[in-house]
């Protein structure tokens, strides 16, 4: 039989045997289909990528209020778009290295205040544009601008000049600044020709997928660009993007073989999927975190003790058994966990104490009115549900929590940095710099618990500059504690990726940075034969 297994593998590898033959084969072989998927997979990654298909993806987090304009991107679907269509200057591989993408190269001066990027020669824009060290500059001047709304404005704080000269692009920094790479990497900094001042919404960028149809909210349909400059990318000649944000259509959409791939997979039928013969579940931990954001300028959320009250009242450990279901881990109401290199371990763990919690509310003097809390399925797999439960944990503080749930569509526009309290969630950054300059710095576009503390503001800045490893653990403890005892995150749990990917999908490679590859599911992978 291994003689007939391997004959087999090697007509996969030659692209003579489809899947359905190898597997029709094995099964007659008496091999288990998910020994055979295995073995099917190994020899199909051999032959390497095949090209062309359509490649179908489901997927949670799309709004009919989404444009195509990258400062102000917010959810999966955005994000999703932004990766077909454009690149940044940098980005961040899965191994947490900077990824060389629209720059060539990338160095620093000794002090880190100065970094020149130079342009890869030769990559065009979909509009046949050639690519310069001045688009690359255009684009950071509008991220930059506070009237932009970026999502990357706070990253971009401390920028003494900048300029453009030849094919080399330079940032000089206030102070130093070590994570630069890093914060340029951020994703909303898609290279539009001119920076997108003209057409922010233009959908113009260098990626491998060129926007055929743009309906907000429904689908987003993409082709090959013929002009891509990176041949390892980008193998299947279209990309359709279809926004399924109901959990069950999508999962139904996922096993019927109306798509190839979704992410977002509820926990709760993880397991179920992943017993179908053609289904993977792909789960990988990381930075990602849900969340319960209170702004810290509005009443009743002003008062730190309403705040803590609030952190003590949830059951974190109940939350991550019932909603995550093995698929992440504990928060402790800081945006960071040990997935990141500077992180300290020692940081107390909070716990749900009703009876403290009870303390710090009676302490804050509120009127025992209803604090109301709201939340959508489109918050994050099982948002209602953790509400749910943080509702019944609360009540045992004698806390009337009000769950206000509201429509997916528009939820990310009109709740999410809108309403003072709801469900939300956040990816996570490479780097402790990036999440805590991104929503907490008090001047942050995205800075979604109104978070203003200047002694935080200042601890930021000095350790972005310093260059003494053991001296910036100790200055991101700091700020994990300030934000933890004075903050308005509660930060129960922090969740794995979990995505849904059919078996016809080839070269899946899990990655810690976000969903579905970090969004380069379509990009990187293809279907078999």
């Amino acid at each position: 039989m291994n003689e007939q297994l391997t004959h087999m593998s090697k007509q996969v590898t030659a692209g003579k045997l489809t899947r359905r033959e190898f597997m029709g084969k094995a099964a007659a072989l008496g091999v288990s289909a998910a020994m055979a998927s295995t073995m099917f997979a190994d020899a199909a990654r051999a032959a390497g990528p095949v090209k062309g298909g359509t490649m179908k993806i489901g997927m949670l987090g799309g709004e009919s209020t989404n444009t195509l304009d990258p400062a102000v991107a917010a959810t999966q679907v955005p994000g999703m778009v932004l990766r077909l269509y454009g690149e940044q200057i940098v980005d961040v591989t899965a191994e947490g290295e900077i990824d060389y993408r629209l720059a060539e190269s990338v160095e620093g001066s000794a002090d880190a205040k100065t970094w020149n990027f130079k342009v890869r020669p030769g990559v065009e824009f979909q509009n046949g544009k050639t690519v310069t060290a001045q688009d690359f500059l255009r684009t950071v001047e509008r991220h930059a601008n506070e009237d932009s709304k970026s999502g990357a404005l706070g990253v971009l704080k401390g920028i003494k000049s900048m300029k453009a000269e030849g094919d080399v692009f330079t940032v000089e920094m206030e102070n130093p600044t070590a994570d630069l790479p890093y914060l340029m990497a951020d994703w909303h900094l898609v290279v539009q020709p001119d920076g997108g001042f003209d057409n922010p919404n233009a959908g113009i960028g260098t990626g491998p997928y060129i926007i055929e149809v743009d309906e907000p909210g429904v689908r987003h349909t993409f082709k090959k660009n013929p002009n891509y400059w990176d041949d390892s990318l980008g193998h299947v000649d279209e990309v359709e993007v279809l926004v399924i944000n109901d959990a069950t259509a999508r999962m139904a959409a996922l096993q019927s073989g109306q798509v190839h791939m979704v992410n977002s997979v509820d926990p709760k039928v993880a397991s179920l999927l992943e017993r179908a013969p053609n289904l993977e579940i792909k789960s990988v931990s990381g930075r990602a975190h849900y969340v319960f954001p209170m702004h810290t300028n509005t009443a009743p959320f002003d008062n730190n003790d309403l705040r803590l009250a609030l952190k003590y009242a949830v059951n974190r450990e109940e939350m991550v058994e019932k909603i995550l279901r093995g698929f992440g881990s504990v928060g402790n109401d800081i945006p960071v966990n040990e997935s990141y290199p500077l992180f300290d371990n020692t940081i107390e763990q909070r716990k749900y104490d009703p009876e403290k919690a009870a303390e710090h509310y009676k302490k804050s003097g509120h009127d025992g009115s209803p604090i109301v809390l709201y939340v959508s399925d489109a918050a994050f797999a099982g948002a209602v549900d953790a509400a749910q439960l943080f509702q019944q944990s609360a009540a045992a503080a004698g806390i009337n929590l009000q769950i206000e749930r509201t429509p997916s569509d528009g939820y990310w526009s009109e709740v999410w940095n809108n309403k003072p309290f709801c469900a939300s969630y956040w990816s996570g950054r490479p780097v402790q710099d990036q999440m805590y300059t991104t929503a907490y710095l008090s001047s942050a576009d995205w800075n979604d618990t109104r978070f203003n503390d200047p002694e935080f503001d200042k601890l930021l800045f000095e350790a972005r500059g310093e260059l003494n490893v053991e001296k910036r653990v100790e200055l991101y403890s700091k700020m994990a504690r300030i934000i933890r005892d004075k903050g308005g995150l509660i930060a129960p749990m922090f969740n794995d990726f979990v995505d849904g990917v059919s078996t016809q999908v080839q070269g899946y490679k899990n990655d810690p940075n976000g969903f579905l590859m970090y969004s380069w599911a379509p990009i990187k992978c293809w279907l078999d034969a």
